[in-house]
């Protein structure tokens, strides 16, 4: 059950993240926008993933704001490193296909590989018993 709700809840970060993404398109298509919507989505994406896994993948609970700070910290610095491997493909599917939509198919693949690798991380290096 617990693959299954981490499956649900990478899904529900992954869309979230894509929404904001072409929200973000929508309101500036300019020079730089491309990353600037990357940046908004990833975000995005961190910040609820970060609050589903706390409470219903690993049973986090928090000693205190200044605790669930540091979580959050920890959390984000292994997001990084999985972060490199997601806008790697979006940013590849982008240039290579030169397609609108392939960007998001790009997002779509390095998520999946991202969300699988940052399972492992926050296991074992942010939600350790």
């Amino acid at each position: 059950m617990l693959a299954v709700r981490y499956i649900l809840f990478a899904l529900i970060a992954t869309a979230a993240n894509l929404l904001f993404q072409y929200i973000s398109f929508y309101l500036y298509d300019g020079t730089g926008s491309l990353y600037i919507a990357m940046s908004v989505g990833t975000v995005i994406g961190l910040m609820l993933k970060y609050v589903l896994d706390k409470k219903y993948i690993f049973f986090h609970t928090p000693k205190s704001k200044k605790d669930d700070g540091k979580k959050f910290l920890v959390y984000s610095f292994m997001g990084g490193v999985t972060t490199a491997i997601f806008w790697g493909f979006e940013l590849g599917f982008h240039w290579v296909f030169e397609s609108e939509n392939a960007k998001y198919l790009g997002a779509l693949t390095g998520l999946s590989i991202g969300y699988i690798i940052k399972y492992f991380l926050d296991k074992h290096y942010v939600f350790r018993s």
